[in-house]
Formats: structure tokens, sequence, C-alpha cells
């Protein structure tokens, strides 16, 4: 029988309808295609590292953003941020040499399978997160420890392009997906500090920077990108560059890069992205298969973002409509949570930094009380609310789910679904766990038949 109450999806990671830009995008693309100048490279292949204006524009704007001097050569246009982790480790990695991929848990789900279909299933390791954003000390006694398993492995190499890491180090420094938390700036300069020690690459998703806002009160204003120091701490890979090159690293690739994507700004159909890092990292990204077959990914699109970032409407766009849609949608998650979950136990962090006064992202994680169990408050709520909230469970890190409990916590998105469902969906939550609280034994042997696996494909 079907649920008579209307589905709330609390788990997909996508932009509501109102924070898509197409009408920009409709300008934009029939300005290109109007003008033979443009239209013609950007219907042809492009360059090995991606289309040059949209490089161009893109360091003029990061550059501004985080204080830094533009310089185009530090960037490679890509198809988005998923496809550009398989490039990454196509390119820089090898199965043989590299030892092993270490996450953080609670991580970014959907990313395991990049790293398995390249070569690492079953070597992806799990570290936990603390208030800073990583157990660093967690991390390297576990490195330390693999390191000492396998010391027999060939060692890393160097060649003119290319260079093989001995590990790769994934994370999401700023607004975490799925925990919200951010990196702070300590952390940062100690996890940049590990990654040269061990020749480790950190891949860092840096795809939320530009989405954060002031938990202040709710304002009618643009919020621009640097309403406050917390929204523009330094980049891992900036970090990194400001360290010099590395006696180990001779030829200057590096040890962290920043992967970045329009996704969350003009639509995640756009299928485009970019990487920010050394100037021999992203050239020997450019040489990548793929890239130099097929010519640089995504090369129309990156014509029309190209035009909205040098107009500057995307720019606007993110001021007047996302930042202040996401700030607003997160306040009413927050206040519903504190009305209908904060009674029963129910914890969650606000901010991104510690006594910080910004949130970004798309994501709120929550903490249950002793006793609950997030897989089971999960099906519950699908099978009894029609509502779809993410068990932490899935969050886990492929094949080391030992390493850190989480079916104690919850996953919410707040960037999808119609604002009112928001609240609605909070109260359902709530809702499933009082009925479970009181009636313990009705829901012991309760499930909705799902793993883990096809809840989130038949969900996502």
């Amino acid at each position: 029988m079907s649920n008579p109450k209307s589905q709330i999806n609390l788990i997909r990671g996508w932009p509501a309808t109102e924070l898509l830009p197409a009408s920009l995008l409709s300008t934009a693309s029939q300005r290109v295609l109007a003008d033979p100048k443009v239209y013609v490279p950007a219907l042809q292949y492009g360059p090995d590292p991606g289309y040059q204006p949209l490089r161009e524009g893109l360091a003029t704007w990061l550059a501004e953003h985080y204080g830094l001097t533009a310089d185009a050569e530090r960037i490679c246009i890509t198809g988005g941020a998923s496809q550009n982790v398989a490039n990454i480790l196509q390119s820089f990695t090898d199965p043989v040499i590299t030892k092993a991929v270490w996450m953080v848990a609670p991580t970014y789900h959907l990313v395991c399978a990049i790293f398995d279909d390249a070569g690492f299933a079953g070597r992806l390791r799990a570290f936990p997160e603390d208030e800073e954003g990583i157990d660093l000390q967690a991390l390297e006694s576990k490195i330390i420890a693999l390191e000492k398993e396998e010391a027999s492995k060939p060692a890393a190499t160097a060649s003119e392009h290319r260079k093989i890491y001995r590990h790769v180090i994934y994370c999401v420094p700023t607004c975490s997906n799925p925990s919200g938390k951010t990196m702070s700036v300590r952390r940062r300069r100690e996890l940049v500090r590990l990654a040269r020690k061990y020749d480790a690459l950190i891949i860092a998703d840096d795809v939320y920077d530009l989405l954060q806002w002031p938990l202040d009160k709710l304002t009618d204003r643009p919020l621009g990108s640097k309403e406050s120091p917390e929204m523009v701490l330094p980049r891992l890979c900036d970090i990194d560059l400001a360290m010099g090159k590395a006696e180990n690293d001779p030829m200057g690739f590096g040890y962290a890069v920043s992967n970045g994507s329009f996704s969350k700004m003009t639509g995640p159909g756009c299928r485009t992205g970019w990487l920010e890092g050394s100037r021999a990292f992203v050239f020997g990204l450019a040489q990548t298969g793929a890239s130099k077959s097929g010519g640089a990914p995504s090369q129309l699109c990156a014509a029309i973002l190209s035009d909205m970032v040098d107009s500057g409407v995307l720019k606007t766009f993110l001021a007047e409509k996302v930042r202040p849609g996401l700030q607003r949608r997160h306040r009413r998650l927050v206040d519903a949570i504190h009305e209908h979950l904060t009674p029963l136990g129910v914890t969650t962090r606000e901010a991104g930094l510690i006594g910080g006064q910004v949130y970004g992202g798309y994501f709120t994680w929550l903490n249950l009380p002793q006793g609950f169990s997030a897989k089971l408050i999960s099906d519950v709520a699908m099978a009894e609310e029609n509502l779809i909230v993410g068990n932490g469970d899935i969050f886990q890190v492929h094949r080391d789910e030992n390493t850190v409990h989480l079916d104690g916590a919850i996953r919410l998105t707040f960037a999808y679904v119609p604002e009112d469902d928001l609240v609605e969906g909070v109260r359902r939550l709530g809702a499933v766990m009082r009925r479970i609280k009181a009636e313990p034994t009705k829901y012991t042997k309760f499930s909705n038949g799902l793993s883990d696996s096809a809840f989130v494909d038949s969900s996502k």
C-alpha cells in the first residue's frame, strides 16, 4: 500500500529549482553561439588544460577571493569534481605503488566508488573526525602502521610530467559533506605537513568554499563571498604552495590540489569544474589520455560559464540568490530541529568552525542520543512517514566500516526540497523518534528490506 503522505527527500544533495540560473545560462548561451569568434573554438576540440578564457576568468576570481596572485597556469578545466578525481587517480597514482586512500569518516559516500574503480577497492582506509575537522594523530598513526606492513612495496616514482604518490588523502576541508564541519587553519597546515612527510597527495573537494554565509539574523541584502574572515580560509593547495618545493619533490608537483565545481553554483548538469594546484601538477593532469584524445572536457559549457564569470552575473547570482537562499533554508531547518528534535536529545553543529559564526554547504549532521539507531529511524521514517533521510552508516568508508561508529548520526539536506517541506520533514522525523522511544519492542526487527547501497541508488 502506498503511503498517503507526500514524499520528502532529505538525502538528495541537489540544488533547489529556484537556485538554478536557467535564464542566465540561456542568455550566456545565446551570446556564445551568436559570435563565431567564440562558438567556433567552443564547439571544437579544446586545448588539453581547458578553455583558456575560463582558466583566466577563474584565476582572477579565485585570486581576488583568496587574496592571491592570479595564475591561469595553475588551473585546469575539468568535467566536474567527480570526473576530475578519476583523472587525478589515473595520472598520479598506481595501485602497485600507492599504498592506500585515506578518507575521513563520515565521508562523502559516492566518491568511494571512484577510488574502487581506479584499483583501490579494499584499500580505502578510514580515520575519524575531531572538532577541528580531522583527527590528525589517528591518521598519522594509521599511516605509520601501514608503512611498516607494506615496506616492500616499490618506491614512488616521478617522470617529466607525472608523479606517482605513495598515499592519497581525500577530504572536504570547508563545509564537509556530510558533517558540515570546516577544518581549522591550524589543522590545515598540519595536514599539509603530514602529506609532505609521507608523500601523500591531498585531494581537497573545495566545492562549498563560495557557498557560505554568516549566522546572524536573516537579511534581504546580497551576501558577498567575504562577509567574514571565516569565509576565506586558505585552501590546502595554497598552504602547500606557500611552503615551497619539498626536497623530495624537485619537479614541484606539490602535495595538495583543490577540486572545484560549478555544480552547486550553476547546476550539476553543466558538468564543469576546475582543478587548482601547482603548475607542474596542472600540466601533468592535462596530459591525461582522455583529455589528450578527446580534448578538454566540457568545452562548450566552459565557454558559456566563462561568459557568466567574466560578465559578473554569476558572482551577482551567488550573492543575491544562492547564499541568501541557502542561509534562509539552513535557518528554517535548524529552527525546526530545535523545536522537534532537541527536546529528544538530538544535537547538531550550527557553525563550521568551533565557536564560529559561519555555516555553508548543503548538509546538517544530527547526533542522536544514546539508544537510538539511525538505520532503524531511517527505515521507519521511509515506511511510516514517506520521509527519506541519510542514516550515518551510508557515509562509511567502503570496506572499512568498523573504524568509526556512525549509526548514531543522520544527515539532512536543506538545499533541495521546498522550504516548508524542510520543517515538515523534521517534524515527521521527531514523530518517528517519539514512537520508537515509546514502543521499542514494536520496532525491534523493523527493516525496509533495502541495503544502504540500494537505498542510496533509489533516493540520491
